[in-house]
């Protein structure tokens, strides 16, 4: 079985808050705004989905695809 992070079970406190969504602002990974917060990927996406936040990334282009010139 898998270690628990630091903050099981632990509701995300004001400055979590403000970490998550200066996290998403920059366009960081999920996995890596859970090692950075203490939680798991899972726990990072269902909040940040609760609080209308979304994680997905905005600086990437649909399917890989260049603009034609």
């Amino acid at each position: 079985m898998a270690k628990a992070p630091k903050n099981h079970r632990q509701p995300l406190t004001t400055a979590d808050n403000r970490e998550l969504k200066k996290l998403i602002k920059e366009n960081t990974p999920t996995r890596v705004m859970g090692i950075k917060l203490g939680r798991t990927p899972g726990a990072v996406q269902q909040h940040a989905s609760e609080s209308g936040l979304s994680t997905k990334p905005t600086n990437q282009s649909r399917y890989n695809r260049r603009k034609k010139r």
